[in-house]
């Protein structure tokens, strides 16, 4: 069955009550709203759609409703946001404390709110560490391989990895950067246990449906750019999906066909739209 290519989301909003939005590559690239994002979310908004923008953003959610605001989506066009950096702060002030309190980061600067009020201690010698934390690199010049010897260090003592991030790459102002997920993904290739929050796991949508008005499963919609997150997500909660083409896949479309990059992936979206534009 090939995926639908559709215009624009008004094709089927009609459809849906309800909206799983991703941030990165579906409404702002990093820098600025991607063209027609704005007025799409204005379209469903004003058209009583409930709206969750569910990001994979190693950041507590505050710091990144902040964030998007100064950069043009205004907290007045979704009802809620939920990020996996939040969903990572819960779980290390609760059940995560087992893990211990010395935590060896690998994490930017920029992510630093996420240890605020954390009953943790930095320790930037992976041989007194408990965990590591791994939100994500500080450029988009790091490599993978850059943390080569810290990683085979932490396997080497069995210490736990808790990922902020599952994403193994994002597009920044066009151009490509690892995130925390591939750095997790080279741990476990070495041996290393890692815990992941956010997309493609269940939790964190079970976190997104509390917060929807709409009951109805087959009335919520997931979008996103990512074959591997956010429709694979979508798939595993049970909802329909939409992928937004000219996202994370877009170089692999250019020299591609989206049926063969769907084959690949092992995932298929109810339908595909080239950008999130109404």
């Amino acid at each position: 069955m090939t995926v639908p290519l559709l215009p624009g989301i008004a094709a089927l909003a009609d459809r849906y009550d309800g909206f799983i939005l991703d941030l990165w590559g579906v409404l702002h690239d990093g820098q600025h709203p991607l063209p027609g994002a704005v007025d799409a979310l204005e379209r469903l908004h004003g058209a009583g759609k409930h709206i969750v923008i569910l990001s994979n953003a190693p950041r507590r959610a505050a710091a990144v409703i902040q964030r998007i605001a100064e950069i043009g989506i205004r907290p007045g066009l979704y009802d809620a946001l939920l990020s996996s950096g939040e969903a990572t702060w819960n779980w290390l002030d609760g059940d995560g404390k087992r893990l211990g309190k010395r935590l060896y980061p690998i994490m930017a600067a920029r992510d630093d709110n996420m240890l605020e009020g954390l009953p943790v201690e930095v320790v930037q010698d992976i041989e007194a560490a408990d965990f590591i934390l791994n939100t994500g690199v500080e450029s988009a010049a790091d490599k993978v391989e850059d943390f080569e010897a810290a990683l085979v260090a932490g396997v080497g003592r069995g210490l736990p990895m808790v990922c902020a991030n599952p994403d193994l790459m994002v597009i920044h102002g066009g151009k490509a950067e690892i995130c925390a997920g591939a750095v997790a993904l080279r741990y476990e290739q070495l041996g290393g246990k890692v815990h992941y929050f956010g997309k493609p796991h269940r939790p964190i949508y079970d976190s997104c449906f509390e917060l929807l008005v709409t009951a109805d499963r087959r009335r919520i919609l997931g979008v996103g750019d990512s074959l591997r997150t956010d429709i694979a997500g979508a798939e595993a909660a049970g909802i329909d999906s939409l992928l937004v083409l000219n996202g994370i896949h877009q170089e692999e479309l250019a020299g591609g066909d989206l049926e063969s990059i769907v084959r690949r992936a092992g995932v298929r979206p109810s339908a595909a739209v080239p950008s999130f534009r109404w």
